[in-house]
């Protein structure tokens, strides 16, 4: 029987429904769908990989709309491609004909890589495999292996801010947009954060995490995640996250891992190249979503986040993770590092083009200062740039042009580019 709760949550979802029936069924565009149509006329297949949620199938289905769609979610169907798998290709490639199919979350049953292989080989047909799926490391190390040369791998991560800005979704608040995150179904279904990331977590932990580790203890490995929530934006030390978890630090190591794996967080390596001997060499944790970070620290609104001592660090990770969308979705590798030496002076991220240096600084301060810069400055001459290819994104609205770097709002990121760098 239904609580009084669970009626009043039903109704309430069912007068979100009657009243937004067009926002629940819109499609946000990806700005990925451009490089992925052209690619599918270069490969015969092609995998689309990210985190649970970023809206990978959704994409799938509306630009191969005449493929044949499979969903390795379901238990009957992944068994049948366990059991069977050249029944299981058999089939599905039959109703597909000449025009293709989507194998959504192929990592439920990678046994059909080495399978599809031997089809490819075969008969070799543009964009016919599409294979999507929400791992990263343990997926690619299986594509590589059976699919070299006959695939081409892209990563779709969770809306950018150019493309809530085209699709009149951006929100005008800094900090209502860093408590929201980007994960799409937020905006197309008008989703409360809180309630979503709750049972985005619970779902993750559940299913996700014991498909790539066996973990025993959960319920621990959930207090892991909320203590890299805790620790965004800094230097990756391993001993004091599994002495505060309790855990050993080869188990810190593993399960900093999954996380990567699972699209959860990222680990912005420092730069290689040798300005000094005196550099840092640990990483620096970041998080893919900051409105995930953001529930993981028990922030419930903007106001809060406005107010949180990480601020900053979410500040970051959302500027971070859109300069790594920006990349990904124009099809070229991330290249983005940090820099810090032993004395403290650190640039925030550096972006590798070719021979040049993108330095950047982040601040989430709504004002412009003076020293915003002086990070900068220093770099500058020690890697015998002009202070000018300099950037410092701020959480305002204005852009500036100056001699010691080119002031960038948080509203567009995208202009960050070596053919955008100021003269």
């Amino acid at each position: 029987m239904y609580s009084f709760r669970s009626i009043f949550l039903l109704d309430k979802f069912a007068f979100q429904m009657h009243n937004y029936p067009k926002r629940l069924n819109m499609f946000i565009k990806r700005v990925l769908e451009k490089k992925l149509l052209y690619l599918a006329e270069q490969f015969t297949a092609l995998a689309l990989l990210g985190p649970r949620q970023s809206g990978k199938t959704t994409l799938c289905k509306e630009i191969f709309p005449k493929h044949e769609y499979v969903n390795l979610e379901e238990l009957d169907t992944r068994q049948f491609a366990i059991d069977d798998p050249k029944g299981f290709l058999n089939k599905y490639e039959n109703l597909a004909a000449r025009k293709g199919v989507i194998f959504d979350e192929i990592q439920n049953a990678p046994q059909l890589l080495s399978y599809i292989q031997g089809r490819i080989d075969e008969h070799p047909r543009p964009g016919f495999y599409v294979l999507t799926g929400s791992q990263n490391i343990l997926l690619n190390e299986q594509i590589s292996q059976t699919l070299a040369g006959r695939i081409t791998i892209q990563t779709l991560l969770p809306l950018s801010i150019e493309e809530l800005t085209l699709a009149n979704l951006l929100p005008n608040d800094l900090f209502t947009l860093l408590f929201q995150g980007f994960y799409p179904s937020i905006y197309k279904h008008k989703i409360s954060a809180n309630d979503w990331y709750k049972s985005y977590i619970q779902t993750y932990v559940e299913r996700d995490v014991r498909q790539i580790r066996n973990i025993a203890d959960l319920s621990l490995f959930q207090k892991f995640l909320r203590l890299c929530a805790g620790r965004i934006g800094q230097l990756l030390n391993l001993t004091s996250l599994s002495n505060d978890c309790g855990i050993s630090v080869n188990t810190a190591h593993s399960w900093i891992s999954i996380l990567e794996t699972s699209y959860i967080v990222f680990l912005l390596q420092p730069h290689h190249k040798n300005f000094s001997k005196r550099l840092i060499k640990s990483p620096k944790l970041y998080f893919y979503d900051p409105g995930l970070a953001s529930h993981l620290l028990g922030i419930d609104s903007p106001e809060v986040l406005n107010q949180h001592y990480l601020r900053g660090g979410l500040f970051e990770t959302m500027v971070l993770s859109n300069l790594l969308k920006h990349r990904l979705n124009a099809g070229k590798n991330p290249n983005i590092y940090f820099w810090r030496d032993k004395t403290g002076i650190e640039i925030d991220c550096l972006i590798e083009e070719g021979d040049s240096l993108i330095p950047i600084e982040m601040k989430s301060a709504q004002t412009i200062h003076s020293d915003f810069f002086t990070s900068l400055a220093h770099f500058s001459k020690l890697a015998n740039i002009s202070p000018s290819a300099g950037y410092v994104i701020y959480g305002g609205q204005e852009e500036q042009k100056r001699q010691n770097g080119h002031i960038v709002s948080w509203k567009d990121l995208k202009v960050i580019q070596p053919n955008n760098l100021p003269e």
